[in-house]
């Protein structure tokens, strides 16, 4: 089959190659799927650039966890109805070295999720990490119908989804976004208000876009550097469900301020998720899809012998939506 993959850490250019690698074969409770599309994540870069120096250890990486095709065929001990089936998969490179960027891919049945026939497979590329772990974000912590929360970043991969799932859940949504066309993107999706989180005092800002009123939950996209500014505008006993921190990597903590506010503070990443939150999850997201209840953005596509361009892409930034990878 042919397939992207690398053998050392390093930049796209200087590490990934493709070519043909042996076709997989599913094995025991796995199905073989045809993909049609990868997803390129920042978790998928940051793998590739060295961030888990032991992943070359046992040979070669085929890079990604999303993507989307239909499966070819399957492993004892799966039904043979699953032959057919459009399906989405998640988690192909986690605790594993064979993952989308490639033709086919086997991996657990559990982790090939029925996609409805209304939904293409780019969407399907997209649903792994950005929605699952916006999902989590937004229902982690109890029922948030009536309660007011703050998106930051609400025109990123996961703060488009995020506000959503809340509007979704009964929430009223408060958007980050640092831009005018960002922020015009999450008030056509609903939020009732935006402001600048390049500005100083933006918390401050969400308090008067609030009428007063402080937010019960934070999404939040950087969670090290915009912890003095949550602070200024959370309500006591409110949650921050954040699943990134690139500016502060080790952030500190005033911690005796969150501990007099009763803080719950939830740290999300999806391959650590709980198996019930990400049954969860994709029950939630196969409803919102056969009913088109989400909305979804394709910033890029590549194909597979220009898969180089979209790990660039998702390290240089600067855009909303996903990338893309044609594995056909």
């Amino acid at each position: 089959m042919k397939a992207a993959w690398f053998e050392k850490f390093g930049s796209a250019e200087q590490v990934i190659q493709v070519g043909e690698q042996p076709k997989p074969v599913a094995a025991l409770g796995q199905v073989l799927v045809k993909l049609a599309t990868s997803g390129v994540n920042p978790s998928d870069v940051k793998k590739r650039a060295g961030a888990s120096p032991s992943l070359l250890d046992d040979g070669l990486v085929i890079p990604h966890s999303d993507g989307a095709g239909v499966i070819e065929s399957v492993g004892p001990g799966v039904p043979e109805d699953r032959v057919g089936q459009r399906v989405w998969v998640y988690q192909a490179q986690y605790g594993r070295r064979l993952g989308t960027a490639a033709e086919y891919v086997v991996l657990d049945s559990n982790r090939a999720i029925h996609l409805p026939d209304n939904t293409e497979f780019s969407v399907g590329a997209c649903l792994g990490i950005p929605v699952m772990t916006a999902h989590r974000c937004v229902y982690s912590d109890g029922d948030i119908s009536g309660q007011v929360v703050l998106v930051t970043g609400g025109a990123g991969r996961v703060g488009y989804y995020a506000i959503q799932w809340a509007l979704i859940a009964g929430a009223e949504v408060i958007a980050t976004a640092s831009n005018d066309a960002d922020r015009d993107t999450c008030l056509a999706l609903g939020a009732s208000a935006v402001v600048n989180h390049r500005e100083p005092d933006w918390g401050k800002q969400v308090l008067i876009a609030s009428q007063g009123k402080k937010v019960d939950r934070v999404i939040d996209v950087e969670f090290g550097a915009n912890l003095p500014q949550i602070l200024n505008c959370i309500a006591t006993s409110g949650v921050v469900a954040t699943y990134s921190s690139t500016q502060v990597k080790q952030p500190s903590l005033p911690f005796i301020d969150m501990m007099f506010m009763d803080l719950t503070l939830r740290m999300i990443l999806v391959y650590a998720m709980p198996e019930s939150a990400k049954v969860h999850a994709i029950e939630a997201i196969t409803e919102a899809l056969q009913t088109g209840k989400l909305q979804h953005r394709i910033a890029h596509k590549v194909t597979l012998d220009q898969i180089t361009e979209g790990h660039k892409l998702v390290e240089q930034g600067g855009f909303g939506g996903c990338v893309i990878v044609s594995t056909e």
